[in-house]
């Protein structure tokens, strides 16, 4: 008789053996986790949900800035972590179940052992990619967030309501950043429309913004009357 890993692995096929995989401890710790990460962006890509650009609030992100992860939306650092950790697992996994072929008490520890070098990867992977990616989330404090009012910005998110929304605003300096964004009346506002910056809700930290006349639009050239 085989070793009982491996038999289970190449008898089931390639897309049995991943699925017994992705669902075997401890990679299925993180499987769940993953699809709620991958349902998490497709409704930030369809505009159902936003993405925070803030990387300097909440008690979450003062928790990954202590473990060196700091700088970027809490949500994306967490979708790091989580990816990672899968695949690592992943991999874990199926190299316990087709070299070794262990089960038992045994199988238990070095899957505990596969699930703690997740974490440590996870951990390592992510720090480094946070360094890079940091500068396409700036932070923006107290004082430059008020600069953002009188400005125009592109809406960014499908719609934009009285508690919903999200833009992107360009400083006097050319920085650009990604704000929160909210209306009162009932405006059309899509993505890729513009919008006026009239005032900021320090408590709520978010824009409220406005609709603009085609006319006050930045490029906008009228026609110029026709010579008789």
């Amino acid at each position: 008789m085989g070793a009982p890993g491996a038999g289970s692995w190449e008898g089931d096929g390639s897309m049995g053996g991943f699925a017994s995989a992705v669902l075997d401890f401890p990679t299925v710790v993180f499987t769940f986790l993953l699809v709620v990460v991958i349902g998490y962006w497709l409704l930030v890509l369809v505009g159902v949900v936003d993405l925070d650009g803030d990387a300097e609030a909440g008690g979450s992100v003062n928790l990954l800035a202590g473990l060196g992860l700091g700088g970027l939306p809490a949500t994306v650092v967490l979708s790091l972590l989580i990816a990672v950790a899968w695949f690592v697992s992943l991999v874990g996994t199926v190299l316990l179940d087709i070299l070794l072929g262990l089960t038992g008490l045994v199988l238990v520890v070095l899957s505990v052992f596969v699930l703690v070098v997740a974490l440590v990867c996870a951990w390592s992977v992510t720090r480094l990619l946070v360094i890079p990616l940091r500068h396409l989330f700036p932070s923006s404090a107290g004082p430059s967030r008020t600069a953002f009012v009188g400005r125009f910005c592109v809406i960014r998110t499908g719609r934009v309501t009285v508690d919903f929304g999200q833009a992107e605003v360009t400083a006097e300096d050319g920085s650009s950043a990604v704000v929160q964004v909210r209306q009162t009346g009932d405006e059309s506002l899509g993505a890729g429309s513009t919008a006026l910056i009239y005032d900021y809700d320090a408590d709520g930290e978010f824009f409220w913004v406005t609709a603009i006349d085609a006319e006050l639009r930045p490029g906008h050239s009228p026609h110029r009357p026709k010579e008789i």
